[in-house]
């Protein structure tokens, strides 16, 4: 199944409803956000159905309780009042940025995987330490559940053994492994980051 956090072009809501990609339709379920979709257990009830072409997709989860991005066996903590959905302006802080492709998991209910989605971890190399990352993450289009696509070559349950050692992982946390792929980009050039199964992430640096 594949989720999104949506809002019909002609309403343009600024949080968005949460809806189930079926072919060329998004139908909207009964939740708030993608978290509260999957706290019930996925089982919403269906409301309205729009035709893709008429609804853009915002950021799947707003406001994660928290972003790890590991290299390796460890993890640094990503800013999450800095994410930015598919198809937005990322303000660029320097000329010279870096898209950085990571495939990302959203935990659902019980410290499970809800799903997977795509993840710019955006780097600006002319920036020190924690700021030459903390300017913008994005994420989406979508988040796949697990019985349909799960990236491969990661080990996801030693990551999220990892990262609820001695804590708790909160439905719309985010995990996000290993860079796949980093492309060098300019202010006023566009990333398009495709993991296979999920999706292209676009975004514009201005």
């Amino acid at each position: 199944m594949k989720l999104c956090m949506f809002t019909p072009i002609e309403l343009d809501l600024e949080r968005g409803w949460p809806g189930k990609l079926d072919g060329d339709r998004v139908i909207q379920v009964a939740a708030q956000t993608l978290q509260a979709f999957f706290t019930g257990g996925g089982m919403a009830r269906e409301h309205a159905v729009y035709p893709l072409a008429e609804v853009r997709f915002l950021v799947p989860v707003l406001r994660p309780p928290a972003i790890r991005i590991f290299e390796g066996s460890d993890f640094d903590f990503g800013n999450p009042t800095s994410l930015y959905g598919p198809d937005e302006d990322v303000p660029a802080p320097v000329e010279q940025i870096e898209a950085v492709l990571r495939p990302a998991a959203v935990i659902g209910v019980i410290e499970q995987i809800g799903g997977f989605t795509v993840m710019n971890d955006w780097h600006a190399p002319e920036l020190e330490g924690a700021k030459a990352y903390d300017f913008a993450t994005s994420l989406g289009p979508v988040v796949v559940t697990p019985d349909e696509h799960t990236p491969p070559g990661v080990d996801w349950d030693a990551l999220v053994d990892q990262a609820r050692r001695n804590t708790e992982l909160l439905p719309g946390d985010v995990i996000a492994a290993d860079p796949v792929e980093r492309v060098a980009l300019q202010k006023g050039e566009s990333a398009e980051l495709d993991l296979p199964g999920i999706g292209v992430l676009r975004n514009r640096l201005v």
